[in-house]
């Protein structure tokens, strides 16, 4: 009688778990979404520069500064998107203005 308590095949593991959580999951999930989306959304900034993509952007911009030097980074950012800049370096936004 003791083995028989004691041997997990002898449970229904279904009956452990409530029917409830895969009903109370998914609007927990849909809320994390929509968190998710709003803790990403950045108003559309009218200066021209390389965008923010969840942090992405600002890597990218301050490895392109440290990798090619701030003469020939300055000049790239300048021929792909005028004369007026807006980029991160070590993570603080920078604007360059040239001409």
């Amino acid at each position: 009688m003791v083995l028989e308590t004691l041997n997990p095949m002898h449970y229904n593991i279904t009956s452990l778990v409530p029917d409830t959580v895969p009903v109370a999951t998914v609007p927990i999930l849909i809320l994390m979404c929509f968190l998710f989306l709003i803790w990403n959304h950045e108003e559309t900034s009218s200066i021209p520069g390389p965008g923010y993509c969840m942090g992405i952007g600002p890597l990218i911009s301050h490895g392109r500064f440290l990798w090619m030097g701030v003469g020939n980074a300055c000049n790239y950012y300048n021929k792909t998107y005028g004369e007026f800049v807006r980029v991160w370096i070590s993570g603080e936004e920078t604007f360059i203005i040239s001409k």
